[in-house]
């Protein structure tokens, strides 16, 4: 999704941008409809963008919609909702603490921390030692942030 994002806001290329934006979708409610651990990763992330009002550009709901239909038509795994909630909150203040924290403090730690989204690492980290979770979803949550991260290394690189 960071490469449709980018293909889209620095590029304003809506044609690859929603090609992007449909894999990911695909990717993600593939992995949604398989396992109970990622469902509530990605739903919280898609709520938590929603409710933070990041959803916006025409790619993002082609992705949003073709992501919903999957699900409902493939089916979900069952979710607990405090589980469900916590998720969304961490995803929410990741999305809140990006966009809000560089302008409000010059710590280099709180800075970093939410320039790179720490808060869903740590609450699904967190998961995983309390048993919710396995460590191996937490270890394929980093591997998916990291590949985010490289996302927008190679757009700038390339583009």
């Amino acid at each position: 999704m960071k490469y449709s994002d980018d293909l889209f806001d620095d590029k304003k290329d809506l044609k690859f941008a929603s090609v992007f934006g449909v894999l990911c979708a695909i990717a993600s409610a593939g992995a949604t409809i398989y396992s109970t651990e990622a469902a509530y990763i990605f739903i919280a992330i898609l709520l938590g963008n929603l409710i933070a009002l990041k959803v916006d550009g025409i790619h993002h709901i082609i992705t949003l919609l073709l992501f919903v239909l999957l699900c409902l038509v493939f089916g979900i795994p069952e979710l607990s909702y405090v589980i469900l909630l916590i998720c969304i909150l961490a995803a929410l203040g990741d999305e809140v603490g990006h966009e809000l924290i560089s302008k409000v403090t010059d710590n280099k730690f709180l800075n970093l921390f939410f320039e790179y989204r720490f808060v869903m690492k740590v609450v699904i980290l967190l998961l995983a030692i309390g048993g919710v979770f396995s460590i191996w979803i937490f270890l394929c949550f980093l591997s998916f942030e990291i590949a985010y991260e490289f996302a927008g290394i190679i757009f700038e690189r390339f583009n």
